[in-house]
């Protein structure tokens, strides 16, 4: 399943500025996710972010991992009206800069599931680079 802007917009809460995936490429509710986001010049931390040397921040890329790992588990049955709260990250790796112009690749595997939680395995790459990965515990909420 695929989803467009509007669509991820009627999943997550988030919105501009802090709606950092703009496509769902592929989902299987409850199992897996992989999104897309577009860096541009235009994106509002560049202005603070290490000015002269853009820089996406660290804690952003934890974000979009995060969202996409939400909008694989919102998207499962009986999830309608419940949030994905950030719980915890492990072993979280930033291995390259991520700067205006590279589109990031996103992918989210949910590897344990409990009914008010998930253990997600996430990346992000850049074509073929790996870019940053971690273990995310998304927290189900009403």
């Amino acid at each position: 399943m695929e989803m467009t802007t509007t669509e991820i917009l009627k999943v997550l809460p988030h919105r501009y500025p802090f709606l950092l995936v703009d496509r769902i490429l592929e989902c299987i509710p409850g199992q897996y996710a992989r999104g897309r986001k577009n860096v541009t010049i235009n994106e509002p931390f560049f202005t603070g972010h290490l000015p002269g040397e853009p820089m996406m921040p660290g804690v952003l890329l934890l974000e979009a991992m995060a969202q996409v790992a939400a909008v694989a588990l919102l998207t499962e049955s009986g999830m309608k009206g419940k949030r994905v709260l950030l719980g915890g990250v492990e072993r979280c790796r930033f291995r390259c800069p991520v700067t205006p112009g590279d589109q990031l690749e996103i992918e989210s595997r949910i590897v344990q599931r409990r009914p008010s939680a998930g253990l997600c395995q996430c990346t992000i790459r850049i074509g073929s680079t790996l870019v940053a990965d971690a273990t995310l515990l998304a927290v189900v909420t009403k």
